[in-house]
């Protein structure tokens, strides 16, 4: 075999295998997995399971980033000063001194529960937070919008993101449901 037949084939190979990641399955899997998990959320502390679900899947990359798989860290949370849990180092939107990207602190938890506990927990007890609970837990786009403006994200377009997946995977069903554990006294 030549070499350059053996070169397209490398390149073939690596194109291929650009193509495994489907977010549209990635999506699919990330909400039947945490879905249940997002509505009682929702119902513990008001916070839209839309909203959750959306930052859930933008934040982890539909649960495929390092940080979700090596740390269960599905929100991005940093670890701030008065983090005593597990950490996880890498590169996100921090700078040194000189002007070059460093290594950010997150934090990291034993499991995916304790991630979606902690980031609740965590826009509960931060106050720049306290606006978003004075809006409906139907309202995710006044959610999206306050969590953008409160700072939890540097990205610009990050309303937009959250919206977009909302309406684009139907999340805004969720936060109509009915409160799990509601069901279980029925029973």
């Amino acid at each position: 075999m030549s070499f350059i037949r053996v070169f397209l084939l490398f390149i073939s190979i690596g194109l291929l295998s650009s193509f495994d990641f489907n977010p549209e399955i990635a999506a699919s899997e990330y909400i039947e997995a945490y879905k249940d998990l997002a509505v009682v959320e929702m119902y513990r502390t008001g916070i839209p399971a839309s909203i959750t679900l959306a930052q859930g899947l933008h934040e982890s990359n539909y649960g495929t980033s390092k940080l979700a798989t090596e740390a269960n860290n599905h929100f991005g949370i940093k670890c701030k000063s008065y983090w005593t849990g597990k950490t996880y180092y890498h590169k996100d939107d921090d700078y040194n001194t000189k002007g070059q990207i460093t290594e950010s602190c997150f934090r990291a938890y034993d499991s995916d529960i304790d991630s979606y506990i902690d980031r609740s927990n965590f826009l509960m007890q931060t106050e720049r937070y306290i606006p978003l609970f004075s809006f409906d837990k139907k309202d995710f786009t006044s959610w999206a919008y306050g969590l953008k403006y409160c700072g939890y994200a540097t990205d610009d377009t990050y309303t937009q993101k959250l919206i977009s997946k909302i309406e684009k995977y139907q999340l805004h069903q969720f936060d109509s449901s009915e409160d799990p554990f509601r069901q279980l006294i029925k029973h």
